[in-house]
């Protein structure tokens, strides 16, 4: 698949600036949608939008197919007439760190107004709202009643991990279920008008960028978390013993990131009982994104082509091994029913030939990035006077440094510092000649985080893999996003020729 020679910024949702302590689905959204469409951008790419299970971490979700609900906009209750102003009055504590979210505050802040949004929604009127949610539930329940009934039990005993409920409910014995449906009814209910209002939410924002000419990139990991409704709901579908609990478990081998490889810790996948579905549960995961996303980028790629499986309980990844995976069975699957599929191949990290020639057999653009293309003098296939047409480039990526951060950091190595005197060529500022660069390359898409457009450092990395705390939280302050920057950037992407 080839794309039109495009380009965009990643800037995850919450990292947008508004007065709830964290960026949602409302005004700050639109806002940005307005920039990149100033910018002369064609591409707003995202991180994923699922709910997290761990550490904030929209990559560890405890669902493949639910929205986050802490993204849902306050203001747009209040303009569709499930909250007051009155209500969104008081707003969150002001954090210690303007440009971090506190998590833990935001969440103490919205769930009272989530609930009371659903109240006002069972008691008043809201007769084109009640009906557009019968039709969500009913259209969704293939996802949504398990989801629904895994985030109610999960809340109501406290445990993410569902192999501690009681026996039956880990089992899904059918009259657990039907009992503890008729015990946590309204919770359940409660639970879906969250991901009712989460969709009417982002489809508005999707609408008004898609309106603009501006495609919305999505993320989609490619394993789950163990503590999730997808794998409480599939248990037959993933490497688990007689307790629910994982028996293999995913993570990469030693690498650019860490030397002891990374240990994610979601179970593997038994790919031989998921081919004997003709791929069901991924042609739809496929199909839920698709209808997010106008684009996806397949976090992971090469976990296709075989993957690192470690046993479960090890404490580094060292100890896996590789083994084959489905190929391209899955997404031959998803074409038969879904049609053409616009997906981006991460095929980052330890890549082999073979991943190589799945992504190129399956016709997806793979994936350059600057930051790896300046390490030694005989490597350029990351440097962007080497990126192919039909490739998507960046500055860096989300698990990078910023590409400031970054630089700073090669000036210190006189070898490092000669390669990259092809790019650096004027007084120019640094960070505004790192991304000409990308966008100056042959590749089809180039995508500039937006920490890079506004040349911020370190202190504005959005994770550092393998690092378990510290990460996700950054965040846009307020007014750094500029009319002159937009200028500046819409005027490098004409140069580019990327309008």
């Amino acid at each position: 698949m080839r794309f039109p020679r495009s380009s965009g910024v990643l800037c995850h949702i919450t990292c947008l600036p508004n007065e709830f302590g964290i960026g949602d689905l409302g005004d700050s959204s639109f806002r940005f949608v307005d920039f990149l469409h100033q910018a002369g951008q064609g591409i707003w790419q995202i991180l994923p939008l699922s709910p997290p299970a761990h550490g904030n971490s929209p990559y560890s979700a405890y669902s493949a197919f639910a929205g986050n609900p802490l993204l849902i906009s306050p203001r747009s209750l209040v303009e569709t007439g499930l909250l007051n102003e009155s209500d969104i009055a008081e707003t969150p504590p002001t954090p210690t760190n303007p440009s971090r979210v506190d998590f833990d505050s935001v969440a103490a802040y919205r769930q009272p107004l989530l609930n009371k949004a659903f109240t006002n929604f069972l008691r008043d009127g809201h007769s084109e709202l009640k009906s557009s949610f019968r039709s969500f539930v009913t259209n969704s329940a293939w996802w949504l009643d398990d989801f629904a009934r895994y985030e109610s039990l999960m809340r109501h005993f406290n445990l993410c991990d569902w192999t501690r409920w009681p026996r039956e409910l880990a089992q899904r014995s059918e009259e657990a279920i039907r009992e503890w449906d008729d015990k946590l009814a309204n919770q359940i209910e409660f639970s879906k008008f969250q991901q009712f209002v989460f969709d009417v939410q982002w489809m508005r924002v999707k609408d008004y960028a898609n309106q603009r000419g501006i495609r919305t990139y999505g993320d989609m990991p490619i394993f789950v978390a163990h503590e999730s409704a997808d794998v409480w709901a599939n248990q037959d579908l993933f490497c688990l013993d007689g307790s629910g609990k994982p028996t293999l478990i995913a993570g990469v081998p030693p690498d650019y990131f860490s030397k002891t490889g990374q240990l994610w810790g979601n179970p593997q996948y038994r790919w031989d009982v998921i081919e004997a579905t003709d791929y069901a549960w991924w042609t739809a995961r496929f199909g839920q994104a698709l209808h997010q996303f106008d684009l996806l980028r397949i976090d992971h790629f090469r976990g296709f082509e075989s993957y690192w499986e470690v046993p479960a309980g090890s404490r580094t990844a060292v100890a896996g091994k590789w083994q084959q995976g489905p190929k391209e069975k899955p997404f031959m699957a998803a074409r038969k029913k879904l049609g053409e599929l616009p997906l981006i191949a991460e095929d980052l990290g330890m890549i082999t030939e073979a991943v190589h020639r799945l992504r190129d057999r399956l016709g997806f653009p793979g994936m350059r990035v600057l930051q790896f293309g300046f390490e030694q003098k005989d490597d350029a296939y990351h440097r962007p006077s080497h990126y192919p047409e039909g490739s998507v480039a960046y500055t860096g990526t989300h698990d990078n440094d910023t590409v400031m951060g970054w630089y700073k950091d090669h000036l210190r190595d006189p070898d490092k510092r000669e390669l990259l005197a092809e790019i650096i060529t004027s007084d120019q500022e640094i960070h505004f000649q790192l991304v000409a660069a990308v966008l100056n390359s042959r590749s089809d898409t180039a995508v500039i985080p937006v920490q890079d457009l506004l040349g911020l450092g370190s202190e504005a990395r959005m994770n550092q893999p393998g690092k378990a705390k510290g990460s996700w939280g950054w965040r846009l302050q307020s007014g750094a996003i500029t009319n002159e920057l937009a200028e500046r950037l819409a005027a490098m992407t004409h140069s580019a020729d990327r309008c």
